[in-house]
């Protein structure tokens, strides 16, 4: 997994909303990159295991929601998940998963997205979400 990338500029705050994410930031979440439409979320495994001893599906689930969530209010309008699912393809090996969020497609109220969670080099979960745009975010004063 590569170091995390500069953040471009214009998604600086939509990072810092998700950064700020208490949830996020307990299970270790961070943003490694947004690079044109695709944004990279990190999320180590240490003490999300399993009664198998593997990485709780529930874990892996919560990293591909946080990488929908950031890629879904890029575009500055704020967007709600309406639906997620998930197919888990293989056991995670690694210390650190890292989820991959893009646009698939949008509608004037809906939006849907594509996230692929890796653990090194092996795919181990497809998700699908929709979001649901509620608007632009309050501005700051």
């Amino acid at each position: 997994m590569k170091e995390a990338a500069p953040v471009p500029e214009a998604y600086a705050d939509v990072v810092r909303r998700s950064d700020a994410c208490p949830f996020a930031r307990r299970l270790g979440m961070r943003v490694t990159a947004i690079e044109g439409d695709r944004v990279r979320v990190s999320m180590p495994t240490a003490g999300m295991e399993n009664g198998h001893g593997t990485t709780h599906g529930g874990a892996i689930f919560a990293l591909a929601d946080q990488a929908f969530g950031i890629a879904g209010n890029l575009s500055g309008e704020d967007q709600i998940g309406l639906s997620a699912y998930i197919q888990y393809l293989s056991v995670p090996a690694g210390a650190t998963l890292e989820a991959v969020a893009r646009k698939v497609s949008e509608t004037e109220k809906t939006s849907l997205y594509a996230v692929e969670v890796y653990s090194g080099d092996r795919m181990v979960a497809s998700f699908e979400g929709v979001g649901f745009k509620i608007g632009v975010p309050a501005q700051k004063e």
